[in-house]
């Protein structure tokens, strides 16, 4: 199934280039896109986003369900947060490799962590614990660091070992990788659900 539908792809694809060229006189040049020679003929390669496709979930019981539906709802809530997490995490490691001066870049971070906690301290203060958990998960997602590699980073070694001896004090743990494969796949799908616009 999915051959014919390559193949019709590649037998239909030519033919509209050729017309988006003849229909936009304007476009002399064409489309571009790099191509393959196959028995002397020029079939074009392009490139496609990846696709996932699932099936209609079916739970054993209701309890099932819900647990479903409640991680639904508990990354819905903490997905925006690990976004944020990681455009945040790109910028400020722009702006730390470029500083030399140790005491300049402590300051830079401080004022980082204020900036974060007056706009979102009490957002992330109303999450529940296993929403906290997912969030660092999440976290780790999107920067491919853990939580504690990123405060050991940034904040330093005893800053690290002081926030994780507080966090296992509750129940977290901020060296938690994301395992997307085994784990944490239902959080994983649940995700590329979101990012698809499916759920």
């Amino acid at each position: 199934m999915i051959r014919k539908f390559i193949t019709g792809l590649l037998l239909f694809l030519p033919g509209f280039l050729f017309a988006q060229s003849i229909l936009n006189p304007r476009d002399a040049e064409g489309v571009h896109c790099s191509a393959i020679i196959i028995d002397n003929d020029t079939v074009p390669v392009i490139y496609l986003d990846n696709v996932y496709i699932w099936g209609k979930m079916s739970f054993r019981n209701s309890a099932e369900a819900r647990r479903w539906n409640r991680l639904v709802y508990n990354v819905k809530k903490t997905w925006p947060y690990a976004r944020l997490a990681g455009l945040k995490f790109e910028e400020y490691s722009k702006k730390i490799v470029a500083v030399d001066n140790e005491r300049i870049r402590k300051t830079m971070m401080k004022q980082a962590e204020n900036e974060l906690q007056d706009q979102f301290g009490e957002e992330l203060k109303a999450l529940t614990f296993t929403q906290g958990k997912i969030l660092l998960k999440l976290v780790d997602r999107q920067t491919g660091n853990c939580s504690y590699d990123i405060v050991k980073d940034f904040r330093g070694r005893f800053q690290a070992f002081f926030w994780q001896s507080f966090a296992r004090i509750f129940g977290y743990n901020l060296k938690v990788k994301y395992d997307p494969l085994h784990e944490d796949a239902d959080i994983e799908r649940i995700v590329l659900m979101i990012e698809n616009g499916t759920i």
